[in-house]
């Protein structure tokens, strides 16, 4: 098994793939929910039940990554996964187009295409998280997860220009193209960056195969699966996971109309608002790479007091909401910078745990724990915008009035919020080693996936 370290050429080449899976996504859960809702006056119910089954999929993250280990190798998936991840893509803008005639077969070749967008995701994603908890050395992980997750950012904002510029104006015929020309320069891209990407270890000859190594590569997905869950560590964690993930996810939905509708924000100041949000982020995840840094060397604290404090910081900042839900005069767009700034700190320290977690188990394992932690997260986002909006609905057919149903959702969202931070000082108990310093714990990438965030990825 190759075990050669990655560095700062390696981890690009790696942000470069991640931007690829995030360009492919951007596509098809905005640009063509648009085009559902707006151009053929489809409902919007439609585009998202599309995006909760993309997520649905997402529960075969723990299988992909136990494929990944028993080949010990990640390329494959990786190149496999944006394959089929391109496919989804052009498939899914054929359905939108094939929508605008035949609705009900469109919308079913839809649920195909999102079914292997889904897959696609779960494959690449998955790999490149796994391979990252691998090769990435302790000390490079913050900085890492940092590095990638905005090249994911930058792959997203790039596409959503270009592709909104090249179909503008709308045409299923353009769409085609453009999608087709995106999902083959993705491709192309990652076959570039994957490239000798793993076979860069010192040495390829002989490699030694242990007993362990042996015994792990004879069972089956079952047993691999059930000798993860039964490690307390990673069975916290991915409570951990679900809960944080689950009111970070939440918010997004409610946040624009909350402005709109309680404090009277147009359509121009929610999405401006919704931009300090994302600001807010970048500053929280440039803060925990600093604190992971080697010239900090430990000085800011270590990943898991980021994570535990982000959390506790996301629920004040939620409590503020419900203040501002409850009083006009309420600072509301420093609020939200200072929810992004605890939201992008806990994310990104989640990630770097989530790397320290997946080695610690046990060689060998890396990607099924990765599994699933994925999961957990796509399970979490799939349900967030769900609950966040259905709870918003329940609270004001309950309460009668906005500002008491939207501070509702905001107290049991800050909730949430401090109850992910109990669960991580648990993790922090049960750990059976003593956490490394950010400098020697520096933290790494997600996904997806999660902030999205993952898509959200």
């Amino acid at each position: 098994m190759n075990t050669s370290i990655f560095g700062w050429f390696q981890i690009i080449r790696l942000g470069l793939i991640q931007a690829c899976l995030g360009a492919v996504v951007v596509v098809t859960t905005s640009t063509l929910n648009r085009i559902m809702v707006v151009e053929l006056a489809l409902p919007a119910l439609l585009p998202g039940f599309l995006v909760a089954w993309h997520y649905a999929v997402q529960m075969v993250r723990p299988r992909m990554g136990f494929g990944a280990d028993k080949g010990q190798r990640s390329t494959p998936w990786m190149m496999g996964g944006m394959l089929v991840l391109g496919m989804g893509g052009v498939m899914a803008a054929s359905a939108t187009v094939w929508m605008a005639s035949q609705p009900f077969y469109g919308a079913l070749l839809a649920l195909l295409s999102f079914s292997l967008i889904g897959l696609g995701v779960s494959a690449c994603g998955t790999s490149l998280l796994a391979l990252m908890a691998k090769r990435v050395p302790d000390e490079r992980r913050a900085p890492a997860a940092t590095t990638v997750w905005l090249m994911m950012i930058v792959g997203f904002a790039v596409t959503a220009g270009v592709v909104g510029k090249l179909i503008d104006p709308y045409s299923p015929e353009v769409l085609l193209k453009v999608s087709a020309g995106l999902s083959v320069i993705t491709a192309l891209v990652t076959a570039v960056c994957l490239w000798g990407l793993e076979k860069d270890a010192p040495s390829q000859a002989a490699p030694v195969v242990s007993a362990d190594t042996e015994r792990l590569q004879q069972q089956n997905f079952k047993q691999a699966f059930q000798e993860v869950w039964a490690d307390p560590a990673a069975r916290t964690f991915t409570v951990f996971v679900f809960m944080s993930m689950l009111a970070y996810s939440a918010q997004d939905l409610i946040l624009e109309p909350f402005a709109g509708a309680v404090h009277g924000f147009t359509p121009g100041k929610t999405t401006q608002l919704s931009g300090w949000h994302h600001m807010g982020v970048l500053i929280g995840m440039l803060a925990v790479a600093a604190a992971g840094s080697r010239w900090v060397a430990g000085r800011l604290g270590s990943v898991m007091a980021w994570m535990v404090g982000g959390c506790l910081f996301s629920a004040l900042a939620s409590v503020g909401l419900v203040h501002s839900a409850l009083s006009a005069d309420w600072p509301l767009k420093a609020n939200v910078v200072f929810l992004g700034v605890a939201n992008g700190a806990f994310s990104i320290a989640a990630i770097a745990t989530m790397m320290r977690l997946a080695g610690e188990g046990g060689a060998g394992r890396e990607g099924t724990r990765m599994g699933l932690w994925g999961a957990a997260q796509a399970a979490a986002f799939g349900l967030g915008g769900l609950l966040g909006t259905a709870a918003s609905d329940l609270a004001h057919a309950l309460l009668g009035e906005q500002r008491s149903a939207y501070a509702a959702v905001f107290g049991l969202q800050a909730l949430m919020f401090a109850l992910s931070a109990a669960v991580a000082l648990r993790l922090r108990a049960k750990s059976t080693r003593p956490e490394p310093a950010p400098a020697a714990q520096a933290l790494h990438f997600q996904g997806h996936e999660w902030l999205k965030g993952g898509s959200r990825t």
